[in-house]
Order: C-alpha cells, then sequence, then structure tokens
C-alpha cells in the first residue's frame, strides 16, 4: 500500500508509520539514516504496535497432552502459544504464571531427542507395542526425565523407520504422546518461562529481539493483568512494512537493490540445504543442529531450488502422517508433493504450510518485501537467471539493514530472565 501526502491511513500499520514519517522529519540531518530509524523506533513504544487477531493469542495449560495441544495449535492455525503453569497462583506475576512458549516444532525435536538417546535399534513393531502396552504417566515421566529404555531403541530417526509414516502414525496413537504434558517438556523451551517485552519497552528493541536474538515471536505482557497481551510476529511486522510503502523513510531504505545492501549475507556455499532424494527427517535434523528456521531443497547433483522445507511444516509429522504413510522413508521432494496435495484438499481447514518464493539479486528489497507479505512467510530465496541457488534472506536479514543495536544498548535487559536451557533443541 502506498499512502499519498494528505490520504488517511488505512491500516493500523500505516498509522505506525506514519509516526515513523513524523519522527524522521525532526531527525538531525547529519545523522545517517539507520541512526535516524534508530532514534524514531526508540520513541515509539511497542503497545503501539496493531494487536494480533484475538484467535491467534490463545494460552496453553501445563497440564495439556502433547496430544491437545497439537489440536489448539493446529485449529488456530498458529505455531505457538504461552503455557500456564496451573500450579501458579492467581496473584502470581507474568514470570511466575507462564512456564514458556510451546511450539509445534519443540514437540517433535523433543520427541526425536529422547529417541536420540538410544544406542541400538530393535524391531520397530515390537517396540512400539512395548511402549503402547506400558502405563502411559510412567512412560511420559521416564521420557521427561530422559532416561533410556529398550523399548524406545527404534524411535533412533537415524532408524529407516523413524523416517516412514508410519513411525509418527503409531507414535500420534500411542500412550506416550497422549499423556505426556505439556510442562513434562518445558526443558526445551527456548526461554523459561520466556523473553517478552512490556508495554513502555520500544519498537527498536522489538526488532532487535526478532533480529539479532532470533526470536520467532515477541510476547508483550500487560503487568496488570500479569498476562500475555499482544504477540508479534515476525509475519506482523512484515506485513508492517509492507503497509509503509511509500513513505519517505521507507523508500530511502527500500527503494535500494539487494546487492546494494549487501544482500544476501550469506556466501552460497554457507547455504544449509538438502537435496530432494534426502529423507526429509534430514531438513528437519538440519534445522536444529544449525538452529535454522527452514532449508531449501534442491534437484539432485545440481544447485537448482525445487522447493522449501521449513520449521512450521514439522507439524505435518504430527496432525497428517498418513499423508505418506505409504512411503518407506519420504524424501524431500515426496514430502513437498504430498503436503501440496493434502493442502488443496483440506483448503479450508488446513493449517499454516510455507512455500517457496525467490528473487534476484537486482530486485529491491522494497519487492521482497512485497513477496513476502504476499503469502505471510518470512525467508525468501535468491536465484540465478536459470534458477539456481545463490542466497537466502530471512526477516532477521532485513532487519539488520534497518536498524541496528547501540553500544550497552540492552543494558541489565536480560538479567532476571533465566537462559537458554542446557537440553534445549529448538
Amino acid at each position: 500500500m502506498t499512502v499519498e501526502e494528505g490520504e488517511t491511513p488505512r491500516s493500523p500499520e500505516a498509522k505506525l508509520g506514519m509516526q515513523v514519517e513524523d519522527l524522521w522529519d525532526i531527525q538531525e540531518p547529519q545523522l545517517t539514516p539507520t541512526e535516524k530509524l534508530n532514534a524514531c523506533f526508540e520513541s515509539i513504544p511497542v503497545s503501539a504496535f496493531p494487536p494480533a487477531p484475538s484467535s491467534q493469542v490463545i494460552e496453553i495449560s501445563s497440564d495439556t497432552s502433547l496430544a491437545e495441544a497439537v489440536k489448539l495449535l493446529a485449529r488456530h492455525k498458529i505455531l505457538s502459544a504461552p503455557v500456564v503453569d496451573v500450579k501458579a497462583p492467581e496473584d502470581a506475576s507474568w514470570i511466575d504464571r507462564y512456564i514458556g512458549i510451546v511450539e509445534f516444532a519443540g514437540i517433535v525435536v523433543w520427541i526425536l531427542h529422547q529417541s536420540e538417546k538410544m544406542e541400538s535399534h530393535s524391531a520397530f513393531e515390537s517396540a512400539m507395542k512395548s511402549l503402547e502396552d506400558d502405563v502411559g504417566p510412567a512412560v511420559a515421566a521416564a521420557a521427561a526425565n530422559g532416561m533410556s529404555s529398550p523399548r524406545f531403541k527404534s524411535m533412533h530417526p537415524d532408524s529407516p523407520t523413524a523416517t516412514c509414516g508410519k513411525f509418527f502414525e503409531t507414535l500420534t496413537s500411542s500412550d506416550f504422546y497422549k499423556n505426556t504434558k505439556v510442562g513434562d517438556i518445558s526443558g526445551c523451551f527456548r526461554w523459561a518461562p520466556f523473553l517478552a517485552l512490556q508495554k513502555s519497552n520500544s519498537f527498536l528493541t522489538m526488532l532487535l529481539l526478532l533480529s539479532k536474538y532470533r526470536m520467532k515471536s515477541v510476547p508483550v505482557v500487560d503487568l496488570g493483568d500479569a498476562k500475555v497481551d499482544n504477540i508479534i510476529t515476525q509475519s506482523a511486522v512484515i506485513h508492517m512494512l509492507e503497509e509503509c510503502a511509500g513513505l519517505h523513510w521507507f523508500e530511502s531504505w527500500g527503494s535500494k537493490k539487494l546487492f546494494e545492501l549487501g544482500l544476501p549475507l550469506m556466501k552460497p556455499s554457507h547455504i544449509i540445504k538438502v537435496y530432494e532424494d534426502d529423507p526429509v527427517l534430514q531438513a528437519f535434523k538440519l534445522m536444529r543442529q544449525n538452529g535454522v528456521g527452514g532449508v531449501p531443497v534442491v534437484s539432485s547433483g545440481g544447485n537448482k531450488a525445487v522447493g522449501n522445507i521449513s520449521i512450521r511444516d514439522i507439524q505435518f509429522l504430527l496432525i497428517a502422517p498418513e499423508i505418506y504413510k505409504d512411503y518407506r522413508s519420504i524424501t524431500a521432494k515426496n514430502f513437498l508433493t504430498t503436503v501440496r496435495n493434502y493442502l488443496e484438499e483440506h483448503q479450508n481447514d488446513s493449517p499454516l504450510v510455507s512455500g517457496m518464493i525467490t528473487c534476484q539479486k537486482d530486485d529491491t528489497l522494497k519487492q521482497v518485501i512485497m513477496k513476502l507479505d504476499s503469502v505471510k512467510i518470512h525467508r525468501i530465496y535468491v536465484v540465478d537467471e536459470v534458477g539456481n541457488l545463490e542466497g537466502v534472506i530471512t526477516l532477521r536479514d532485513i532487519i539488520s539493514k534497518l536498524v541496528h543495536e547501540p553500544r550497552g544498548y540492552f543494558g541489565d535487559f536480560f538479567d532476571g530472565v533465566l537462559p537458554l536451557p542446557a537440553n534445549s533443541r529448538v
């Protein structure tokens, strides 16, 4: 959307952009564009960011089962939700009320991490039969404490059975899955309870948390109610930027071509990728090992981009394992195809899924933001004229070209917030 002079902004995001515009015009002329934007965003409280739809701000109780948590996330078409400690007193502060944020990816990664502790493999069917015959809570408690047991050995992700549809189809019908509570996997949460902003914190703080500190979304808490008041997602920030197109501060930055801004940041040889014939679980394992949210799928023996697998796609292992149950070991290419077919058949109730969009180095940043917003994702691949992969650009990269972290900016901001757990795998 382009906002013409004198025109009333048509969205809350555009109104926010106008606030930045007003502040931009009064900045000292000797400041660089980045310094100007830093000052602008530092002057705007995060409470000014438009609220997320009420349907997307849900809470999950710590005594909710993994199975029910997955259903809740899928029903609301969201990837994560704050977890409320059912043992917390009614007058608890927000930091005592919440134990973390549970994610689709976290649930699957936790399950796979438990299986990685096993040293040998046994027959898949007999192991799963043993698992299902056990008492659910005892199994859940053992797994939550990281205890090894022969009955889990065939769940090792390097086992061929671990990459077939039947593995997850059987798992999602097991007592292990149905009786393990969200609170039992809290060691996999990125922060405990989680990093959150108060309404008075600045917009700049929020942008830096999403970029430099690699947060996937930023909760905003209301200290009075001791509850999460808003959740700012990466997609919401991209939409805000898109709505600011046409404003001077945006155009001075967004009209530049990618190569002029030094994008993409990563060299082609450093891109983490999978080949189309690799097992799909290899893609998810690479994401976990390297702390990235998605990987490109390239043609076998070449470098032509053919698709994208995102951490959000891991949800299909839990909510629709039947889509690939006929495959012994589904490849990345087959996973993309079957998910695409599944979504075409379930258009009305399908969850979020990431597609693959591409750009070229001589595209402008504005064009990239428009593309990202049009499909509600925050990762775009840079390709050459014939489709060979040259790089990847994420929202984090875009923000890094918009603002920077001043020296000593966060001060003691992180004090009192527990660090990333040592056994975290997400």
